[in-house]
């Protein structure tokens, strides 16, 4: 599997599967690696994280361990290891979303939306950006009234 790349239902499946399993602490793995790009000794990304944490490196080689054996991350052997994402942030956002949506609910995004709007989380600025958006989107949507 490759980032960015899906194929059919169950390759989809597959992957909504390991997204699941990535835990918090794993994520912020996920963030270094998404960060730059590209592969990732084990020192960069241990300097790195050593700066936002205050995680031991015993506890980093954990979490990236972890994270190759459920399969979102993969370990190449050059001179040292270098450490790659195999799930994109942008998938990994889109399935954290609709999780989300369907969890609390029931699968509307309409839902989501008023329910920020009542709860006053959306300043004028976020609805004018949600406008827009809609406005961009009207012209890839059939109506139906």
């Amino acid at each position: 599997m490759y980032p960015g790349y899906i194929c059919n239902q169950k390759e989809r499946d597959y992957m909504n599967k390991l997204i699941s399993k990535i835990t918090d602490s794993e994520l912020e793995v996920m963030r270094v690696l998404w960060e730059s790009e590209k592969e990732l000794p084990i020192s960069i990304i241990r300097k790195t994280l050593e700066a936002r944490t205050d995680w031991e490196a015993s506890t980093i080689k954990t979490l990236i361990r972890r994270l190759c054996k459920k399969g979102v991350v993969l370990a190449t052997k050059k001179e040292v290891y270098y450490y790659k994402y195999l799930i994109s942030e942008e998938e990994y956002t889109e399935y954290t979303t609709q999780s989300l949506i369907d969890k609390l609910y029931f699968g509307s995004a309409k839902k989501l939306v008023a329910s920020l709007a009542s709860n006053r989380k959306l300043n004028e600025d976020d609805i004018d950006e949600l406008r827009a958006l809609f406005k961009v989107g009207d012209d890839n949507v059939e109506r139906n009234d």
